[in-house]
Order: C-alpha cells, then sequence, then structure tokens
C-alpha cells in the first residue's frame, strides 16, 4: 500500500496540498492542489487529518466540507449556530463514511446489490475549481471511478459536486455523467442531517405525497398517503420515503430556526430518525433527504444533475 508525506503549506499562496487517493484501498496515493488562490476558500487539516475546505462569505457565514465523501459537514449562516449535525460516533479515518452533515448516497440509495448507500461517501473527491463570486465561495469537487468503486460497479463515471455558500443559504449541484462506453442507471440521494430538537421538529409541504413507510419493517415498506398538511413530526422512530415530492419543503427545527429545502430533479424525500436506535443522539437531528428513488438511466456521454439550496430567513 502507498504511503503519503504529510500535507504541506506555501504560505505565500495560502494554498496546501491534499491527499486525494484512498489510503486504505490497494491503489495509489496521489496529490492534487489548489491551482488559484480564492477568496473566502482555504484548505486545511481536519478531525483525523483528513484534508478539510473551509468556505467563508463576505456576509460571515461559514460551511466546512471534507474531500473524503465530498461531504459537507457544517453550515453556520452568519451567527455562528451550526445548522447540520454530526453524530457523535462519526469517525474521521478513511474507513467508513463520515455519520452527518451531507453525506452523498450513490450510485445506491439504501440497501441493494452493493453496500449501504453506495461508494460515493467512501471515496476521496478532490478540488477540480474554486471561484468566488460577489463574495460567494464556490467550490467545485470531482469523483471519478477507480478500483474500489469498480469492484462493486463495474462503470466509468464523473460526478460532480458543487457547492455555493451565501450569507443565508448554502446551494450544491451533483452532476452524473456517463463517460463509460454503455449505459448505466443509479439512484441517488443527499442524507442531510439537520441540528434540532426531535421533540419540536417538523416539516410542511408534504401533504398528498405517495408513502413508501419503512416502519415497522424496512424491507417491506408500506405504502399510503401523507394526510398531515400543516406538519409532519418525528414522534419517534421515523423512516418514511415521500415520492413525487414538492421542489420546496420547510423545516422547523425546534430550535427557532425555520429552514427552506428547495430542489430541482430531486424527485423525492425521505424523513428519518433512528429514535431509540441511537439513544445517544437521536434527540439532536433530524435527517430530511433530497433523493431520486427510481432509477436515472443514462447512455454514453450522457448527464443527469440535480441541485439543493438550503436558506434559513
Amino acid at each position: 500500500m502507498a504511503t503519503a508525506s504529510m500535507p504541506f503549506s506555501i504560505p505565500s499562496l495560502n494554498y496546501r496540498a491534499v491527499r486525494v487517493g484512498r489510503v486504505n484501498r490497494k491503489q495509489g496515493v496521489a496529490f492534487a492542489t489548489m491551482n488559484k488562490e480564492t477568496l473566502g476558500v482555504r484548505v486545511t487539516e481536519g478531525e483525523g487529518s483528513l484534508p478539510k475546505v473551509v468556505l467563508t462569505s463576505a456576509g460571515g457565514s461559514e460551511a466546512e466540507l471534507y474531500l473524503f465523501g465530498g461531504c459537507v459537514t457544517s453550515w453556520k449562516a452568519s451567527n455562528d449556530k451550526d445548522l447540520l449535525f454530526v453524530r457523535p460516533d462519526a469517525v474521521f479515518n478513511w474507513k467508513k463514511p463520515i455519520s452527518g452533515g451531507v453525506p452523498h448516497c450513490f450510485p445506491q440509495f439504501g440497501p441493494g446489490p452493493m453496500q449501504q448507500h453506495g461508494f460515493a461517501r467512501n471515496m476521496d473527491w478532490s478540488i477540480l475549481d474554486s471561484e468566488n463570486v460577489e463574495g460567494n465561495p464556490v467550490i467545485t469537487l470531482e469523483l471519478k471511478d477507480g478500483p474500489y468503486s469498480r469492484a462493486m460497479w463495474d462503470f466509468s463515471f464523473q460526478a460532480l459536486f458543487k457547492v455555493i455558500l451565501n450569507t443565508k443559504s448554502i446551494s450544491t449541484e451533483l452532476t452524473i455523467t456517463n463517460t463509460d462506453n454503455k449505459p448505466f442507471s443509479f439512484s441517488s440521494a443527499l442524507h442531510t442531517y439537520f441540528r434540532a430538537s426531535v421533540t419540536g421538529a417538523s416539516v410542511k409541504g408534504l401533504k398528498g405525497c405517495k408513502t413508501l413507510n419503512k416502519d415497522p419493517d424496512p424491507k417491506n415498506p408500506v405504502e399510503g398517503k401523507e394526510e398531515r398538511w400543516d406538519r409532519v413530526t418525528f414522534p419517534g422512530f421515523v423512516d418514511c420515503i415521500y415520492l413525487d415530492a414538492p421542489s420546496v419543503v420547510h423545516l422547523d427545527n425546534g430550535l427557532g430556526d425555520t429552514i427552506t429545502i428547495r430542489n430541482t430533479n430531486w424527485s423525492d424525500a425521505v424523513l428519518w430518525n433512528p429514535h431509540m436506535q441511537m439513544e445517544a443522539c437521536y434527540k439532536d437531528f433530524v435527517c430530511v433527504e433530497n433523493a431520486k428513488i427510481g432509477k436515472v438511466q443514462l447512455e454514453p456521454e450522457q448527464s443527469w444533475t440535480a441541485k439543493q439550496h438550503l436558506s434559513i430567513n
């Protein structure tokens, strides 16, 4: 297994080299650097020595994302209060996905032929580009197939993940491109963990959606229809898929914040809280996930894009 030297700094440019190879897979370790200095974009060492990108807007908001898993782990909208949640059992060791923030589920949502939620959250993404637009930092990460992914899913692909931070919002854009010479299909989701008081949290805007309720048997979800209008709450264990969900829902996190969740091309939504399965932390978060449960079929050279926009009043 290849080894890599520690990241190094070039103080005059405020750059930092970052490790982008899977050090715990049987493949080489590569290096990449940000090829330009961008206002509001800083690469540093995070938990477990994993490379972390810190975004800071001119309005004072801040976000953090790890190259491992391409995972956004923190979003603070100018008041130093984190609106995302990372579980206390999260590990940062290149071996397990980061449990919290905005993990990727790709190319599989949930259980299936490969490992739970696919492999994108278990791989290192690289920095493709960064810019600053009117005080708002923007970074684009890239993930490509390799021996680790091909062992589970034998296709060539490119995934681009753009993150845009504004004073009161954070936006993401995921683009999947088929770079193979044969078609493939996939499902996907952003498994977003929001900091919340579970007893006071609620989601508005899901009335009328067809539901697939995984409680009590996740392997045999019960079909139904959401009849609650004012708010969908989290009274106990919750694991429910909402098919053909609206493009806008509102989360009251029970802590005094209302977060508007907008999306383009994420056709479905998922609400999840593990309740007593995670006794140490279930009271402190809820998951409201934008998802594409049905398979997306891409021919060679075709692309699919979905956007998420989180904003706070």
